[in-house]
């Protein structure tokens, strides 16, 4: 499978025919433990969720806010680690061949891990992943892992922010592949709540500049927002808001419901 043929890419080909929009939902793997996070994470695709943004648990989150730091606590506190997430991504796939998996984290867990760069992407892509989302490392070190996971046949999904203008776009997106995922609020997940006419003329430069779809996350907590973001873009992601209840102990049924009420605001748009 390569960086062009990956399961993301057939989703939003099958969406883009239907005239539908993304939903994806972010949840931290082995929040708050292995077997009840397994458990959520099966739940999704019947839930509505078209992606499955899926956390490595890290101790220095420098993008997230207190919820999902709070949830990356909890997974490491339950033997939470890549391998275990990988092991997660594994049990899904036995079931599900479908629904495209995107790891979100940081570059050290990857980089220190026992084979490095090469051993990781090479695990990722048999465990069943398609994609990465790698905060820390900017367009100047795609050598590191952005051009090794696209030959690796995962997509790398590049974040956009408010902040990202006309300079600095095309080197932003020159690598990017899958979609590009845009930050509509500055500062971290769980913060301000998104603006949907600020967004519509941010997507569409993005778009226009990487000529992939542009999925909107951070600020969206509510089926409402859901649909008005999802509207104005290709998707939209929701992460603190899932998290948070499932930190709150909420049983799996219920955190599934709720993922459900977001999933069919965005399909809404």
């Amino acid at each position: 499978m390569t960086a062009l043929q990956t399961r993301i890419d057939a989703l939003f080909s099958r969406l883009g025919a239907e005239r539908r929009k993304a939903f994806v939902a972010y949840v931290m793997a082995c929040d708050p433990d292995p077997d009840t996070s397994l458990s959520i994470m099966r739940g999704l695709p019947a839930a509505g969720v078209d992606i499955i943004e899926l956390g490595m648990p890290f101790t220095d989150p420098m993008a997230d806010g207190s919820v999902i730091q709070a949830a990356g606590q909890r997974a490491l506190a339950a033997g939470g680690s890549v391998a275990r997430t990988l092991d997660m991504v594994r049990a899904f796939r036995a079931e599900d061949d479908t629904t495209p998996i995107v790891l979100m984290g940081y570059f050290n867990p990857v980089y220190a891990g026992p084979g490095g760069v090469s051993g990781f992407l090479a695990a990722a892509a048999a465990a069943g992943v398609d994609g990465l989302i790698v905060v820390d490392l900017p367009p100047e070190e795609d050598a590191e892992l952005c051009l090794p996971a696209q030959a690796a046949g995962l997509s790398f999904i590049r974040l956009a922010t408010p902040t990202t203008d006309d300079r600095r776009l095309p080197a932003v997106v020159a690598n990017t592949s899958g979609f590009v995922y845009y930050v509509s609020v500055t500062g971290t997940t769980g913060g301000a709540a998104a603006d949907p006419a600020e967004v519509a003329p941010e997507v569409a430069r993005i778009r226009a500049a990487a000529g992939l779809p542009v999925v909107v996350g951070f600020g969206i907590s509510t089926p409402e927002a859901a649909e008005s973001v999802a509207r104005v873009a290709d998707g939209c992601v929701v992460g603190s808001a899932i998290v948070r209840r499932i930190g709150e102990g909420h049983p799996v049924a219920a955190v599934l419901d709720f993922v459900r009420s977001l999933a069919e605001g965005a399909h809404r748009a």
